[in-house]
């Protein structure tokens, strides 16, 4: 599992993490069990993400952490690796167009031979210089199987390590993708990831279809923060794993604080969101699901370090009532509060109550 929160961030409008939050995020990603953080892009020298690359590092390691590599041209790339050794990166995750469309607009050429040729000398260089070289297809999703398998074929033989498809415009299906991953898993010697936008809502199924055909890594970003509708959202692809699959290799009990601490720096506030990390996930408000959230809940709250709460404006009852003043030491009688409480709401607009706010009612009831 990879991470790109401090990579993709940097594309989607108006979102700039710190070095401080940089730290804190990767932090908490290796803590999951997450096992590269992607952060930063390079493509020349005096990088501007330098700084975020640098907290990772001392965050968790360069051995932890991987940089995107921005491949245009030859000499390019050869300014573009001296800066990465200048940050001490030791994972790069080169960023090469595939389509014809894209490799037409950032290459120069569209030319399978020209792309070949370029993919082969940025990954000899890199493997000469140490690194460890993932190569991706941008636009790898819309690239046809007649030019996409001869291009992952080359950068697999030049000595590459791994391989992304990057589904950089949303376009397959997850049946779709299960046929694009399994032509890649076929060739000898690959190691295949998946990094999947979510403009079609589709990202955590196309990513679990291509582990289904045989990719070895997912790429995730928590809260499904990035560009073009976003990622593949980390925790809703990790509670899928752990549903689905009874895969029990990470910590969940990280995810909430993760979706908190990345909302917040990047200025997106606590907008919506779905999920099982957003305040509302766990939020009730019939008694049954409170009292029996094993019948309504896949995974419990605390299994991703969330709360189960009750959120209610005049919906109230005495069985809710009584369960959200349970333990609370406060004694009233129920089914005269309730109508008190209820009336209340009505008069003030209903705002929104918490077990909290309903213990202060109850006080302000008793003192009535």
């Amino acid at each position: 599992m990879s991470d790109a929160t401090l990579r993709d961030s940097a594309h989607m409008a108006g979102v700039e993490f710190g070095p401080e939050d940089a730290a804190v995020i990767a932090d908490l990603l290796v803590r999951t069990g997450v096992s590269l953080v992607e952060v930063g892009m390079v493509s020349g020298p005096n990088s501007k993400d330098a700084d975020l690359v640098l907290a990772t590092h001392e965050a968790v390691t360069p051995e932890r952490s991987m940089t995107l590599v921005v491949v245009r041209d030859r000499r390019q790339v050869a300014t573009a690796l001296d800066e990465a050794e200048r940050l001490g990166v030791r994972h790069i995750m080169y960023s090469i167009p595939t389509s014809e469309q894209h490799a037409g607009l950032k290459l120069g050429s569209s030319s399978p031979k020209f792309l070949h040729s370029l993919a082969r000398s940025a990954i000899s260089q890199a493997k000469d210089r140490g690194f460890h070289v993932t190569f991706s297809g941008e636009d790898g999703a819309r690239t046809p199987k007649e030019r996409l398998v001869p291009y992952v074929t080359a950068g697999f033989e030049a000595g590459a390590d791994r391989f992304r498809l990057a589904e950089t415009v949303a376009y397959l299906s997850p049946w779709q993708m299960e046929e694009v991953i399994a032509d890649l898993t076929a060739i000898e010697g690959s190691e295949i990831e998946i990094h999947s936008h979510n403009m079609l809502g589709m990202a955590v199924a196309n990513s679990l279809a291509a582990v289904r055909a045989g990719a070895r890594w997912v790429s995730a970003t928590v809260g499904g923060i990035g560009e073009r509708g976003g990622n593949a959202p980390l925790a809703e692809l990790l509670t899928s794993l752990r549903v689905l699959h009874g895969d029990t290799r990470f910590d969940l009990t990280h995810l909430t604080e993760l979706s908190r601490v990345a909302l917040k720096g990047s200025g997106l506030g606590e907008a919506f969101q779905s999920g099982p990390t957003t305040p509302h996930a766990f939020a009730y408000e019939l008694p049954g699901q409170l009292s029996h959230p094993e019948a309504y809940e896949t995974l419990p709250a605390e299994l991703v370090g969330n709360v189960r709460e009750l959120r209610v404006r005049t919906r109230l009852t005495p069985a809710l009532v009584k369960w959200a003043l349970d333990g609370s030491g406060v004694l009233v009688d129920v089914d005269a509060f309730t109508p008190w409480l209820v009336e209340r709401q009505e008069r003030g607009g209903g705002p929104l109550l918490d077990r909290d706010a309903i213990h202060k009612a109850a006080v302000d009831f008793q003192a009535a």
